[in-house]
């Protein structure tokens, strides 16, 4: 149960409330670079835990429960963090942008729903490579709107963030519904 996979998904989890912290203050320059660094390596624990448990076919429960569960958590309160910020222009999303952060969350939310429903009638519902390139785009963007509060000057960087926001969006709605049509064929 305490397998190291199993410890560094547990670590991505007690993690999210120290991001949140270094994210609290918007015109913290230093905290949002603290931030980002944080985030690089939940990111990378994120790869590791999965890997490891692969190479050393200590697959768990608890990691297969777990890891995404961190995941979701991490990309909830950094969203939340981010529309929250909203005076700082910076690194806030704000406007329309809001928008594609609220898609994310939604899918988030009915997938995990979704998942719950079928487990109980012990229906698996793989994760879809395109869903794991939604993953990816969606942590790209928030890490650059993570660093582009860090690094205010390179407008770019917000910009590669918001424009990966709105990728990672339409993935979302995409797999979203790959996966509810999946789950209705199971529905009465």
């Amino acid at each position: 149960m305490l397998s190291l996979p199993n410890l560094l998904t547990l670590s991505r989890i007690v993690a999210v409330p120290l991001l949140v912290g270094f994210l609290w203050w918007p015109s913290w320059q230093l905290g949002f670079a603290i931030a980002f660094a944080i985030y690089c390596l939940m990111g990378i624990t994120d790869y590791f835990d999965g890997y490891l448990a692969r190479a050393q076919g200590t697959v768990s429960k608890l990691g297969i429960f777990l890891d995404p569960i961190a995941d979701k958590i991490m990309v909830a309160a950094v969203i939340l963090m981010l529309v929250g910020t909203r005076h700082n222009d910076v690194a806030a999303i704000t406007g329309i942008h809001i928008i594609a952060a609220l898609v994310i969350l939604l899918r988030e939310i009915a997938v995990s729903g979704l998942r719950e429903f079928l487990a109980g009638l012990q229906v698996s519902l793989p994760v879809s490579k395109l869903a794991k390139w939604k993953t990816t785009l969606q942590l790209a963007s928030l890490g650059a709107l993570i660093l582009s509060g860090a690094v205010p000057d390179a407008a770019w960087i917000k910009l590669v963030g918001l424009a990966s926001l709105w990728g990672a969006a339409a993935l979302t709605v995409v797999t979203g519904w790959d996966y509810l049509r999946v789950g209705l064929k199971h529905m009465d």
